[in-house]
């Protein structure tokens, strides 16, 4: 019995590599073995970095033992070997079918979790479709919603302020973007969009600076100057708030004397007049 398990071992090894080779759909050959050997394969090609020969022996556990602890176990080592992979539509799928048969289950809160991992690392660069940010956005918080005690709720909302930080300069390449073609109403859209849903990201004070320039661009002098005091209240350090300064004493248009603090409630009508 010992020489025959000596040699069903790597059969099961070469039948997982021919699987991934052959794509997704491929099956491994059918051996039959107890559920703990089939998984400590899986194991130590782990530990090899064979990830997507670990990720077909894992499901090759549920396979030949699809109601035992080891096939629970193997649906999210599978999920976490296709991650490792960087097979992440893979990953997603194994980490869904482990919630959606154990909801209640311990390390559900990890499946979750390892979901919104996968959209975080596909997130693109600000010039492309951000549809998997938006995704990875929906899948943290829900972490967070569902774990909030977790210690995976606790990098998801640190992952959160990033993919906040990352919309917000989508909104702000797009509105710079109106801008130059001097598009300036749809410009405004979009950075008042990053003020009103992003406020607490770093592309503020640019966005309230690039709202002066499209007003005095439209000849709207009250609104840029109120946007500009805003901008002076709340960063008056920046650059970007030199910059509006700039522009407008080149363009004549003066600060209201509540910049200089004579009228302390002038910011917040200020605010709320621009952004409700």
């Amino acid at each position: 019995m010992l020489r025959k398990s000596r040699l069903i071992t790597p059969i099961l090894a070469a039948a997982a590599l021919a699987a991934c080779s052959s794509g997704p759909e491929t099956e491994l050959a059918y051996i039959e073995r107890p559920a703990e050997t089939i998984y400590g394969e899986a194991f130590r090609a782990m530990d090899r970095q064979q990830y997507r020969v670990a990720a077909a022996i894992y499901d090759e556990v549920e396979r030949q033992h699809p109601y035992s602890e080891w096939a629970r176990r193997s649906m999210l080592m599978a999920a976490f070997a296709n991650y490792q992979g960087q097979q992440y539509d893979e990953a997603i799928s194994d980490a869904q079918r482990f919630i959606s048969l154990h909801p209640g289950n311990r390390s559900a809160a990890y499946a979750y979790y390892l979901i919104a991992i996968c959209y975080f690392e596909q997130i693109m660069d600000v010039g492309r479709d951000q549809q998997t940010t938006a995704q990875a956005m929906e899948a943290l918080e829900q972490v967070v919603r569902r774990f909030p005690d977790s210690r995976y709720a606790t990098d998801a909302r640190l992952k959160i302020d990033m993919t906040r930080d990352h919309l917000a300069g989508k909104e702000m390449d797009v509105g710079r973007w109106y801008l130059r073609r001097n598009y300036h109403l749809a410009a405004i859209n979009r950075f008042r969009n990053v003020i009103e849903e992003y406020g607490t990201t770093s592309h503020v004070p640019e966005a309230l600076h690039r709202l002066v320039e499209s007003y005095v661009a439209l000849g709207v002098d009250g609104e840029a100057r109120q946007v500009a005091a805003v901008l002076g209240y709340n960063f008056p350090g920046s650059q970007w708030y030199q910059d509006s300064y700039d522009l407008l004493t080149r363009e004549g248009i003066t600060l209201d004397e509540a910049i200089e603090g004579e009228d302390p409630t002038y910011f917040d009508r200020a605010w709320r007049r621009l952004f409700g």
